[in-house]
This record gives structure tokens, C-alpha cells and sequence, in this order.
């Protein structure tokens, strides 16, 4: 049975990968209900491990220094405790590997050349291109399955990942087509970015050497 995490690392890292979120969204990432969500919240705030904020009348909540810290702390503990650091390493080995397809797909889908050499926004008037993207996204969707597979049975929480890419891919073929690249909203892109910083954050990777390597 893989390792179940305890809720407040769950809202922890859940406020990592948001930045900032209100309860509702921060709740929906490893599938919490709202009041355990706002339990927890609440207790975290008492303890100075986040702040909550009113923006235009919505209470959003993003970590502080000290919650950072300590979800940090929280996370190592969990690999050493599950014995699956070995696992996850792996499997970000493997999701790196796929990350460039991943973003040149999201260029494509966003840019296409006009046949002179020049480029220009994607209007989606094409729909055998779209269908192109959205075929070469079934494939990459196939092969991050597999790596989400092994993370999930080490660890439980990794687990609701493969329903939010399944509800992206599902609204983007049923005609929907923001579910692929937009931003604050549960799009592919926007889980494919929260799996990445996931992964860095359980190995405790900063994003900024990663790239400079």
C-alpha cells in the first residue's frame, strides 16, 4: 500500500504549487474536502506558517517563509519515511526527459508558421492542425501515465494527477480548447507545471539550478 501523507503536508505543498489560492482551489489538488482544507488552513495561519489575504472580497492564502520551510521539511521526511526516494527520483528523471516535448507542443499550439516563413498566433481555424497537437499530446499523455503509475504506488498523493490530466484532455476533445495552455485555471499545462514543481519539491531540487544544469 503506497504511503498516505498527513493533510497538512497535503495543504502545504498544495499552497506551494498555487502560490497563492483560496480554499476551493487549494482543496482541489489532492482532493480534500473544503472543511479539512480550511481546518487546516486555519491552524497553519495560527501558526504563522501562512497568511490569508482578501482579494475583491476572496480570502486567499499563500505560505510564508517559516510554512516553506517547513513543508520542505515535511516532504523529505515523507521519502525517508515511505523508503521511495529512489522511486521518485526516477520517475522526475524520466518526466525532465519529457518536459521539452511538452513545451514545444505548447509553442505549437500556440504559434504556427504561415507557410512563408513567417510565424503568427494560432486562431484555431485549422482543425486538422489542432487535431495534430492534440494527437502528439494523447501520445506524451500515455507516457506521463506511466511515470505517474510507479510515483503512485510509492506515494498516495501523487495519485489525483492522473484525473486532472484526464479532465483537461477530456475538455480539450470535447472542443474546449483553453484546457490545453491557460493560465489560472486547471489547464493540462497548469497540472503538467504543478507535477513538475511537485516533484522538484519532494526532492528538495531548486528550480533555478535545475535549469542551469
Amino acid at each position: 500500500m503506497s504511503y498516505l501523507s498527513d493533510t497538512e503536508v497535503l495543504v502545504t505543498l498544495a499552497l506551494r504549487l498555487k502560490g497563492f489560492g483560496e480554499i476551493e482551489t487549494i482543496s482541489s489538488v489532492h482532493e480534500l474536502s473544503l472543511s479539512t482544507t480550511e481546518a487546516v488552513l486555519a491552524e497553519m495561519v495560527t501558526a504563522n506558517k501562512c497568511v490569508m489575504r482578501e482579494v475583491q472580497g476572496v480570502e486567499k492564502f499563500v505560505l510564508t517563509p517559516t510554512g516553506r520551510e517547513q513543508g520542505e521539511e515535511f516532504l523529505a521526511r515523507e521519502l525517508e519515511e515511505a523508503g521511495v526516494r529512489d522511486v521518485v527520483q526516477f520517475g522526475y528523471e524520466r518526466f525532465l526527459s519529457l518536459n521539452p516535448t511538452m513545451l514545444q507542443l505548447c509553442t505549437d499550439w500556440q504559434v504556427l508558421d504561415d507557410g512563408a516563413g513567417e510565424q503568427k498566433l494560432n486562431d484555431h481555424n485549422d482543425a486538422d492542425y489542432d487535431k495534430r497537437i492534440l494527437d502528439r499530446l494523447i501520445e506524451l499523455d500515455a507516457e506521463v501515465r506511466e511515470i505517474l503509475q510507479s510515483l503512485e504506488e510509492g506515494l498516495q498523493r501523487f495519485r489525483n494527477y492522473s484525473s486532472r490530466f484526464t479532465f483537461a484532455l477530456e475538455k480539450l476533445q470535447s472542443g474546449e480548447l483553453e484546457w490545453l495552455t491557460k493560465p489560472i485555471m486547471p489547464s493540462y499545462h497548469t497540472v503538467w507545471f504543478e507535477l513538475h514543481e511537485d516533484l522538484l519539491a519532494t526532492l528538495g531540487i531548486d528550480r533555478a539550478s535545475e535549469l542551469g544544469e
